[in-house]
């Protein structure tokens, strides 16, 4: 049950102060909701693989340090505006409604937006939380890893809310940002005629990200799947939970040639139709264009910080006659479509097993962080609020 407003005066927030850092957490004023705004009380939050590079030390552009990670996260209404009546599709939505607040909002009114509506997770002026607002700025509830997150799209009309449905469980709920980055993916080779109903499919990667890719491949019409990754456990044996037919241990097979012989042996004929890297490593891309048959389809998702550069051969490109595409998370189009197979498909997937929950505590996160990054879990997820689930 949400918690009514009145009933406390302060919200517990997690912050770090810069790569490497603990977690603080701090407790900030109850806010005052706007007349376009909302206050959210969040269930759960997972933690992206993002959020451990930035910890990392990774994150190629400034951040506004300290400020609160997180933002694969939903909750439950507890005060709104009386200006905001729907969601973003137009959805009602008012005290009580289940939501999810994406990360990358396109702001919809720059000059990209308009112009490139189709790409505009390219956006020049976008709102990011649980990323480039710090923690500094008022009232202080601009990421996930908190008890609450606060939108006012007065002051940030780029502001992006999604209502789930009232059925839905928030725990579900909290995957329907990534699920949605690997649908824009698939679509991306869509639009290029580089997937077809009953394709086969390798996925290079078993983290998150990779056990999604496997859901959303057969959701949209794969014929098979083949898994490539690591470890076992839990991330291989889930893969197959998922639908993978086959997996390739990358710990048992270690050479590129040998992966390469493995997979083609797997997939049989001349190579599989499309490869998609969900690794965030480089050489996977050297590597998976050898899975594909000649004319197939690579798509990079993975590659969402600068992991570094690899030697490579770009005549093997041209002799393979293959479409080489990127994909960067999704625009505001998108996330619906996460959404709705999630909710479709809710009792297809084993998703519950993808997800190990922390307590918002700072040990319970520094955990979830830990084990995230030692891939002992697929999905570490932190709870603020258990009874929400």
């Amino acid at each position: 049950m949400a918690m009514a407003p009145g009933s406390r005066k302060t919200i517990r927030v997690a912050t770090f102060d810069g790569p490497g850092a603990d977690p603080v957490i701090r407790e900030v004023p109850w806010p005052k909701v706007p007349p376009k705004g909302a206050l959210i009380q969040i269930a759960a939050c997972g933690v992206c693989g993002t959020d451990q590079h930035i910890l990392k030390g990774h994150w190629p552009k400034p951040l506004p340090w300290p400020f609160t990670l997180g933002h694969e996260l939903a909750g439950v209404i507890v005060e709104i505006g009386s200006e905001l009546k729907t969601d973003f599709m137009g959805k009602p939505i008012g005290v009580g409604s289940k939501l999810m607040l994406p990360p990358l909002m396109p702001c919809g009114f720059c000059d990209w937006c308009k112009h490139y509506p189709e790409h505009a997770n390219k956006c020049l002026t976008p709102v990011y939380y649980g990323r480039y607002i710090g923690f500094e700025k008022p009232p202080h509830l601009w990421g996930g890893w908190a008890e609450y997150v606060y939108v006012d799209l007065e002051e940030f009309p780029g502001t992006k809310i999604y209502k789930l449905p009232d059925d839905m469980s928030l725990l579900l709920g909290t995957l329907s940002e990534p699920l949605t980055s690997c649908i824009r993916a698939f679509n991306r080779a869509v639009k290029v005629g580089g997937f077809k109903w009953n394709d086969t499919v390798v996925i290079q990667g078993t983290g998150p990200i990779g056990i999604l890719a496997i859901a959303a491949a057969r959701e949209m019409g794969a014929g098979r799947v083949i898994a490539v990754g690591a470890p076992e456990e839990p991330r291989l044996r889930l893969a197959r939970e998922f639908g993978a037919e086959a997996t390739v241990n990358i710990e048992e097979v270690t050479s590129p040639e040998e992966r390469i012989k493995r997979v083609r042996d797997i997939v049989g004929g001349y190579g599989a139709d499309l490869v998609m890297d969900c690794s965030g490593h480089p050489s996977a891309g050297p590597e998976g264009i050898e899975f594909l048959r000649d004319g197939g389809t690579y798509v990079e998702m993975g590659q969402f910080t600068d992991a570094g550069s690899i030697m490579t051969n770009w005549h093997r490109i041209c002799a393979k006659d293959i479409n080489i595409l990127g994909s960067w998370a999704f625009t505001a189009n998108d996330l619906p479509l996460g959404i709705e197979m999630l909710y479709k498909a809710r009792d297809k997937y084993p998703w519950r097993k993808m997800q190990t929950l922390f307590p918002f505590t700072e040990q319970g996160i520094k955990d979830a962080i830990a084990q995230a990054m030692a891939m002992k879990t697929v999905k570490s997820t932190i709870v603020p609020f258990e009874e929400l689930l």
